[in-house]
């Protein structure tokens, strides 16, 4: 609820919106221009990065939020700040992640890297899929680590913003904490069964720390749902007991439904398995009596080709299929209460052949270990923005 009605909002993800407001030459410019851009086409909600941790790993944004001494960056946290009050002038909410399940940002495994001095980095050729994400979840049951983590969250949810001497517990321009981007119990079954318990105990655990400091915001957890549980309904469902709202993340290319070289000859089956998942997280979100958003969702240009001038059309159709989901739910009174598309990447342009993020280069939706314009939609994507447009005026209205 939000003044007095049911809230549902038209979102995007936009990582880095805190690491513009660290930089009070062009980034505050530049936030504020975002913004703006964003709230024109009807988008209230923002789901950014409140969270990252300095280490080893190669792909790691930098700088982080905080080291391995436990040092504060207090330029970034001043950057959330005016992030915060952004979001308040223009009437819109945000989203904020504390950590990261990803390499991208440090993440689990850099918390246990503080504390055990190993790590595994992702994609590297002597520990293939999924020696990561399976290494990983020994976070959860690492004390030491968990207790740092739980030591960030002291600092931030308890945070009073710089610029406006509020605290973040009673702005209305947060709608939710979030525990993580994407936290999973392991992928291989047998070692996601024995970190189940942990993996409960922490999210539990931070959730009533959180609550502790700020009665009055939602939690998150930040879930994909069905295909971090290795299909497995009651984990989503367990997972989610001390938790406010449901989420689902849904990612056709990156989960092998689609392949992004030949979108014409296999859009119609990763269409299904979409619509599918979906419906999976629909039932589960009314199942719990829980709203659901459908906060993570991404299609490629055509070709798989990432520079702005390429064409859309199937990541058109797949954004008609993510909002048509949500409409309808909402019309036949059901979970779906917001949608935010990955991501924004606004003006940001790169002028690298390779499409590969540099040191220096402007920050745009899709996260420097990834090649810029994957996933991101920029600000002259008319046809995409005349699709978000259009859904956030229906989806408004519905209510």
């Amino acid at each position: 609820m939000r003044h007095g009605k049911p809230w549902r909002h038209t979102g995007a993800n936009a990582w880095y919106l805190a690491w513009l407001g660290a930089d009070p030459v062009n980034g505050r410019a530049r936030l504020g221009r975002e913004l703006d851009r964003l709230k024109a086409i009807g988008v209230t909600n923002v789901r950014l990065l409140a969270g990252a941790e300095e280490g080893p790993l190669r792909a790691s944004v930098t700088p982080g939020f905080i080291n391995r001494e436990g040092h504060l960056n207090h330029a970034l946290l001043i950057g959330l700040d005016h992030v915060m009050v952004e979001l308040a002038r223009r009437g819109m909410t945000g989203v904020l992640y504390l950590t990261n399940n990803w390499e991208w940002s440090g993440g689990m495994m850099t918390l246990l890297w503080y504390e055990t001095g190993q790590y595994i980095d992702n994609n590297d050729p002597a520990h293939p899929w999924p020696e990561f994400p399976d290494a990983g979840s020994a976070f959860y049951s690492n004390t030491n680590a968990v207790q740092r983590f739980f030591g960030y969250i002291r600092t931030i949810v308890s945070r009073v913003n710089s610029v406006t001497g509020r605290a973040y517990r009673d702005d209305p321009a947060l709608m939710a904490w979030q525990l993580c981007n994407e936290p999973r119990p392991a992928v291989t079954p047998a070692i996601m069964e024995r970190v189940l318990p942990a993996y409960y105990a922490w999210i539990d655990a931070s959730a009533a720390l959180i609550r502790q400091i700020d009665p009055h915001h939602m939690v998150s957890l930040g879930m994909e749902g069905t295909i971090a549980s290795n299909g497995r309904a009651d984990v989503v469902q367990r997972a989610h007991r001390s938790i406010d709202y449901l989420t689902a993340h849904v990612w056709p290319l990156n989960w092998g439904w689609v392949d992004g070289k030949n979108l014409a000859a296999t859009w119609d089956a990763g269409k299904t398995k979409v619509e599918d998942y979906l419906t999976t997280h629909i039932a589960l979100a009314t199942a719990a009596n829980k709203p659901l958003v459908i906060e993570e969702f991404g299609f490629p240009r055509d070709g798989e080709l990432y520079d702005p001038t390429v064409a859309t059309t199937f990541r058109q159709q797949y954004y008609r299929l993510i909002y048509g989901a949500a409409e309808t739910s909402l019309a036949q009174g059901g979970p779906v209460a917001g949608t935010n598309f990955w991501g924004w990447n606004g003006e940001a342009r790169t002028t690298r052949p390779d499409h590969r993020w540099h040191p220096g280069d402007p920050l745009m939706g899709d996260p420097p270990h990834e090649p810029q314009g994957w996933y991101g939609n920029f600000d002259s994507d008319a046809a995409m923005i005349a699709i978000i447009r259009d859904h956030a005026a229906r989806f408004a209205t519905s209510n």
